[in-house]
């Protein structure tokens, strides 16, 4: 799981003095700002969250949802030989327990630093660095996509990365993305009471940018509606099988972000996509 929406900036960082704002970002200046983001964070998520995630866990989002309880890519045992791409794989561990599963993952990230985090944690799964929105794979190549919190929220045009991800995967083929729950975007990010008001309009699409003193972004999200999202899953040639919620379980007390049981039992904080590849 690749993710971070409102983040902990390192006291060394180069976003120490970084301004946020909501302003236009394309696609250039977003997949940019990500690779830089990610090779100088890689470390401290890594070590901030590589317990929650582990080294060959599947976990969807924050609520800690399990692919092996959720079964959104299918039973585990139905996914013995089968070809998975990861995107935005960060660390490999969603792609370490589909290998565990039997199925043969390649895991994919933009972030050279967090393939070096997969290396590092081990493992027999191809990783490959490259761009969402632009796959250096036949078509066809794939049985099944996935992505926890990878690239879907930081690129400008989700619509192009759906097409890539439709163009590897065989016909019938499943692609699963988890993303930011859209209606969190119109209350603060943050944890406590604090952030059960709403602060911003649910409609405002500006990207959320954090810039250099140049003006240059360091950091890009982009926010999409709900309806958004399935417009845009339509577009990508895939329909649309299920949309998980996950509610915030009793076992999980950890805050991660503007994540937090107070406001999971609340407002959703994740939304799971599945979908079906179009002939």
């Amino acid at each position: 799981m690749n993710q971070e929406y409102e983040h902990e900036v390192p006291s060394d960082s180069a976003e120490e003095e970084a301004e946020a704002t909501r302003r236009d970002a394309g696609d250039a200046e977003s997949s940019r700002a990500s690779r830089g983001w990610w090779d100088r964070n890689a470390d401290e998520y890594q070590n901030d969250h590589g317990s929650f995630l582990g080294d060959d866990r599947f976990v969807w989002g924050p609520e800690g949802l399990e692919e092996a309880e959720a079964g959104l890519l299918g039973p585990p045992a139905s996914l013995k030989g089968l070809d998975v791409l990861e995107i935005g794989a960060g660390a490999a561990q969603c792609s370490r327990w589909l290998a565990a599963q039997g199925a043969r993952p390649v895991a994919l990230d933009l972030s050279h630093r967090q393939l070096q985090h997969a290396l590092r944690i081990g493992g027999d799964v191809p990783l490959v660095e490259a761009d969402a929105g632009d796959l250096p794979f036949k078509d066809g190549s794939f049985d099944l996509a996935c992505s926890a919190y990878g690239a879907v929220p930081f690129v400008a045009d989700p619509v192009k990365v759906f097409r890539e991800v439709r163009r590897v995967l065989r016909p019938g083929g499943r692609w699963v993305f988890s993303v930011t729950h859209p209606i969190r975007w119109a209350f603060p990010d943050e944890p406590g009471p604090e952030g059960l008001s709403i602060a911003a309009s649910y409609f405002d699409r500006t990207p959320y940018v954090e810039q250099d003193e140049q003006g240059r972004a360091v950091y890009v999200e982009h926010h999409r509606t709900i309806g958004d999202r399935v417009r845009d899953v339509v577009a990508g040639g895939f329909r649309l099988l299920d949309l998980v919620e996950p509610e915030w379980p009793e076992w999980n007390s950890q805050e991660w972000g503007g994540w937090s049981p107070l406001r999971g039992n609340l407002i959703p904080g994740t939304a799971i996509f599945v979908c079906e590849r179009t002939e």
